[in-house]
């Protein structure tokens, strides 16, 4: 029987049982998300529900004037078409463009604002899609070849390995709707490309490294972590990169302890990625809602 996603810790779950049991999650977790987003209405606005510059047109200028005017959300927007001072096309525009992302968001279609919003822009439907966010990150064998991919879903902990179950991670990676990542748009990513050539990511992309940039956090993952009091596991200290891949090379000659710690070392990069990213959303937002026109 092949290889399944591997669970932190090490032990292997049986692939039927696995694919099953996850396909039940998945299906259970999109039919919360959708009354989740079908209540968003409902509750006060949210940084998406309030954003207008994925509609093709409508810049950052009249999106503040927008938010100027009292259209705190797109339910407000629609509601009061007359209401607002706003040239045209751009009214037009902004009003076509906030009931398509009503119909979008209820739908819980996540590739629609994925090809919308600017990709810095991502962070801003983290609120909406994070609980079906994949927390990732990989290992490589110090060039171009994968050697491990973790991906934490919020809950649990999974891992695909060379050799074990890494041809599994296209197919398990499909059911996500956000990724958020450390320095994904510039390395994961290209490397997942490259080792699966018809791997379809649509997801929306919330790369922290750049994103926490923007909030005056800089350094590597590891250091920000300390900056910001998240722990790891003490018996990992002072690993890098760099002995991640001397880490697989052990594993290839024979030590098998040395991937059991490889994966521990994974799963460190990923799990601390949701705090993280929690912690991102909460601060942008903050910036957000109060700025003020541009002028």
């Amino acid at each position: 029987m092949r290889g399944s996603p591997r669970e932190a810790g090490g032990t292997c779950r049986r692939g039927a049982i696995v694919n099953s049991a996850r396909a039940i999650g998945i299906r259970t977790r999109d039919r919360l998300l959708r009354q989740l987003l079908r209540a968003t209405r409902y509750t006060k606005p949210t940084v998406l529900t309030r954003t207008y510059i994925h509609i093709p047109g409508i810049d950052e200028k009249i999106e503040r004037e927008l938010w100027l005017q009292g259209a705190e959300d797109w339910y407000t927007l629609v509601e009061n078409p007359q209401r607002w001072r706003i040239s045209e096309p751009y009214l037009s525009a902004a009003l076509q463009g906030a009931a398509t992302s009503i119909d979008a968001l209820e739908e819980g279609d996540h590739a629609y604002f994925a090809t919308r919003l600017p990709v810095k822009e991502h962070w801003r439907a983290y609120e909406e899609f994070r609980l079906n966010a994949a927390y990732l990150d990989i290992e490589t064998d110090g060039a171009t070849q994968i050697t491990v991919i973790g991906v934490y879903d919020g809950e649990e902990v999974y891992q695909f390995v060379l050799g074990d179950n890494l041809d599994e991670f296209p197919d398990f990676i499909a059911e996500f709707s956000m990724l958020v990542t450390f320095n994904g748009l510039n390395f994961d990513v290209p490397m997942l490309y490259r080792n699966f050539p018809k791997l379809a990511l649509d997801q929306l992309h919330l790369d922290l490294c750049p994103t926490l940039r923007r909030l005056g956090l800089r350094g590597g993952l590891k250091r920000i972590e300390q900056q910001l009091g998240l722990l790891r596991d003490p018996d990992l200290d002072g690993l890098s990169g760099r002995e991640a891949v001397q880490l697989w090379q052990a594993y290839r000659l024979g030590h098998d302890t040395a991937l059991e710690t490889l994966l521990r070392y994974n799963r460190e990069d990923i799990v601390n990625l949701k705090p993280l990213a929690g912690l991102a959303y909460k601060r942008l937002r903050e910036r957000t809602t109060a700025l003020r026109p541009i002028r």
